[in-house]
């Protein structure tokens, strides 16, 4: 048995509400090739890499997209299925 305290779940930046405020984890894309690995190289230029603090500080008013997210000190907008290829904590 251990006493450990246990990491706050994983979850998907997409999937994330207004508020919220973590750190990124992994990029992760549901696809393979060219173009996933474009979006990766976009993603990383914007900031986002391992151990970056992200916040979304504010989200669109139509099926709440695009999101604006804070990466470390640059606000960024971003749409939602983007923003599921971060793996955030």
């Amino acid at each position: 048995m251990c006493d450990c305290p246990h990491p706050p779940p994983e979850l998907l930046l997409g999937n994330a509400p207004r508020g919220f405020a973590g750190t990124v984890v992994v990029l992760k894309s549901a696809t393979y090739g060219a173009v996933a690995a474009e979006r990766e190289q976009q993603l990383i230029e914007m900031g986002f890499i391992e151990g970056a603090r992200v916040e979304i500080l504010h989200e669109g008013a139509i099926a709440r997209d695009p999101i604006a997210v804070r990466v470390d000190n640059i606000t960024i907008a971003l749409r939602r299925r983007e923003a599921m290829a971060v793996v955030v904590r």
